[in-house]
Parts: C-alpha cells; structure tokens; sequence
C-alpha cells in the first residue's frame, strides 16, 4: 500500500477538479486486462515512455489560519477538496498490457525512491479530513496548511517480444508522493523537488493567504 507521508513545510520542506475513474487497463472490446493467448505471448514486452509529466496538484485545504505574536502550536483539520479524486489507472489499446506492469515499468524508467501508486489503491483525496498538529514555537500572522498529490502521466507504447505483433498505446495516471504542508503566509512558497515552486503549495497560498502577503505573490 502506497503510503501517506505528510511533511511540514513550516521548517522549509516541500510538500483541480479532475475525477479520474477507477479505470482498468481496458484493451479490445471486451475490456480484459492482460488475459488470453496474446497477453501470454506477450509477457515480456518493452515499454517506450513520452510526454511524462510529474506535478504536485492540491487535493485539501484548512481554513485561513491566523495566530497571535507568542503562539507555540497550532492544530486543525485539512478538509478534501470537493470534486477531485485521482485513482492510479492504465488506459491502453491492447489486452497484452497489465495496468500495475505498466505503472511498475515507469517507475523503473524514472527512477523513482518508492513505487508509484498502484490501481489496487484508493483515490485520492482521501473522504475524511486529516489533522495536522505543529509544535514549533515562535508562530505569528497568517499561515496556510494543505495536502497534495504527486501525480504522474504519461504515454506509452507496449511492444510484444521480436515486434510479432502491433504496438499497444496507452497511458498511466498515477502518483509519486501523497503528502502536503504548513507555511507562513510571509514565506515565499516552498519549492518541489525539481527545484520548482509547489504548484499544489502556490495554489493553497493564493486561496488562502492575505492577498498582498508573500506567499500569496509568489509565481
């Protein structure tokens, strides 16, 4: 199970409306998933990754925070956010491709610390809000806390061994990182591991930071 890792921004770490159905990967008209003679035959085919994109997308927010100058902790509640939900799925033209082959393929092609999430997991967001507790002192002025999904696309092309028969197309929906933050509203918007700002992380300060606080300013 691909687990939840939430990180806290405050100290500097990085941490939509799209519904992506639990979509197996669906190959000819009867919509099998790697069953039949073809998939057999086909088992050990290769993979051709384009048009990958990885990006960090918003998936809960907490109200506006705002603490008084003396304040040592805070805590609340990230509420999911209404009409998203992104479930790691394989949409391919061939019954030779298996959805969780498919996605364990790209990891190896990018490399990837953990696995990437698989088709057996739930959507995320998850239902029910997560509670988020920061013990750090020294806390004054408007804050921000969210959570945030990792997502992973990307197309591909499944050849079967010796090119015996027509390349499958395809492609997987899936995610990297389950995670999100607490930031100072005074703080620029912490960046993403390819070193650019945090596109869930941006999208949280500008709905709920002061609109002419840093965070909110940040590009």
């Amino acid at each position: 199970m691909h687990g939840r890792a939430l990180t806290n921004t405050a100290a500097g770490l990085a941490a939509a409306a799209l519904l992506l159905g639990a979509v197996a990967c669906a190959g000819g008209s009867g919509g099998q998933e790697g069953s039949g003679r073809n998939a057999a035959a086909c088992a050990q085919g290769t993979y051709a990754w384009s048009g990958v994109v990885r990006e960090q997308r918003l998936t809960g927010l907490a109200d506006p925070i705002t603490l008084k100058k003396g304040t040592d902790s805070v805590s609340g509640l990230i509420r999911p956010l209404k009409g998203v939900a992104y479930k790691p799925h394989v949409t391919s033209t061939g019954p030779e491709v298996r959805a969780a082959d498919a996605i364990k393929a790209l990891g190896r092609h990018l490399g990837t610390e953990e696995p990437l999430g698989a088709p057996s997991e739930s959507a995320e967001p998850e239902k029910t809000p997560t509670h988020f507790d920061y013990d750090i002192g020294d806390l004054a002025g408007s804050y921000y806390a969210w959570n945030s999904v990792g997502l992973v696309q990307a197309d591909f092309t499944y050849t079967c061994p010796g090119g015996a028969d027509k390349p499958a197309g395809g492609h997987v929906v899936t995610w990297e990182t389950v995670g999100g933050g607490f930031q100072s509203c005074g703080d620029d918007v912490p960046t993403d591991s390819s070193g650019k700002t945090d596109a869930a992380a941006r999208a949280a300060a500008r709905k709920l930071c002061p609109a002419g606080s840093r965070a909110a300013r940040t590009v």
